[in-house]
């Protein structure tokens, strides 16, 4: 269960207050300027960085306590400060305005938790611990940073340039995703990362003429994937690829909650038992739906039915149980 419901919040030429004139309050006031935040400072004294932020003109501040007047019009505010008492005054007096609070390193105070942030804009990625482990969230930014391209922000603002085109030329939306799968996974998406926007633009009009008119396959496909013995870590990469693809997703009560997270969460869910699982995927397949169909038996016999009805059929196989538990009793021995 998530600790936390995650979204991110508009704050552009919004009033947003800080409380407390110390470093990390300067962290804060900057990252809510990035965001477009129109800060205001509370604080009877500061350091010598907000000092230059206030010099310039780029914040506001109110060199005296706190006082619950200050929240009138705020849509956010942060607390940076030691004072426990100003904390919990400060804190108390949000949530009772119904005003997004957030006490520094301090969980149980807050309404919200300000998470670790991976900038690749428009791009930003986004990863909290529920306030339990900062450090861990620390250390995923940091994997997240080395595996993200720093130019992927370059590729959803050239999308950005033809998505109202794209929609008008293909009204179904399958057929748009299927579309941007392949822009983004092709040479378009090489060409728009490397910074040829002029050839990336030729190469998009070029496949979006090429795809004018096409409908979605008369028939779908089914791919059988093994889940395993449940822990999705174990699941192969083109598993779990497909799980992102999939239209639907077909799945009988043994596999694990956990392994079907790892879907797209727009993809539809199908819980079957054994006996109605092959004419369900036929009946999918037939509606030109692309499915996955997750099973922790044998699948033979659906497999069969669906070759004999000349239905598409990829099998991708699971990590065995029995596998599963040898590489455990061998790493630990």
């Amino acid at each position: 269960m998530m600790q936390g419901f995650p979204i991110f919040l508009s704050l552009r030429e919004r009033r947003a207050l800080v409380v407390g004139g110390c470093d990390a309050a300067a962290r804060k006031i900057e990252l809510l300027l990035s965001a477009g935040a129109q800060v205001s400072l509370v604080a009877e004294t500061v350091t010598g960085c907000i000092a230059q932020l206030i010099a310039d003109g780029r914040i506001v501040w109110v060199g005296r306590a706190f006082e619950a007047g200050e929240l009138e019009g705020v849509s956010l505010v942060i607390v940076a400060c030691d004072d426990v008492e100003l904390q919990g005054r400060v804190s108390r007096a949000a949530q009772a305005r119904g005003v997004p609070v957030n006490v520094v390193d301090t969980p149980a105070l807050s309404s919200f938790i300000m998470p670790s942030i991976v900038d690749r804009g428009p791009i930003t990625i986004a990863i909290s611990t529920g306030g339990t482990a900062p450090a861990l969230a620390r250390k995923l930014r940091g994997e997240i940073e080395r595996a993200v391209p720093a130019a992927i922000g370059r590729l959803a603002r050239f999308a950005e340039i033809f998505r109202a085109q794209v929609r008008r030329t293909l009204a179904e939306p399958r057929a748009r995703r299927l579309f941007w799968d392949r822009v983004f996974e092709g040479r378009v998406g090489e060409l728009a990362l490397a910074g040829d926007e002029i050839a990336a633009r030729r190469e998009l009009i070029r496949l979006l003429d090429s795809v004018r008119g096409e409908s979605v396959p008369a028939q779908g496909m089914v791919h059988l994937v093994g889940a395993g013995p449940g822990d999705p870590d174990l699941l192969t990469l083109k598993a779990h690829r497909l799980l992102q693809h999939a239209d639907v997703i077909v799945h009988d009560r043994l596999v694990a909650p956990e392994v079907l997270a790892m879907a797209r969460r727009d993809a539809e869910r199908l819980c079957v038992s054994p006996e109605d699982a092959a004419q369900r995927l036929l009946a999918l397949a037939r509606a030109g739906r692309s499915v996955v169909r997750l099973t922790v038996g044998n699948p033979f016999a659906e497999i069969e039915a669906l070759r004999l009805a000349g239905v598409s059929v990829e099998v991708v196989p699971g990590v065995p149980e029995i596998e599963h538990t040898a590489a455990t009793v061998k790493s630990s021995g």
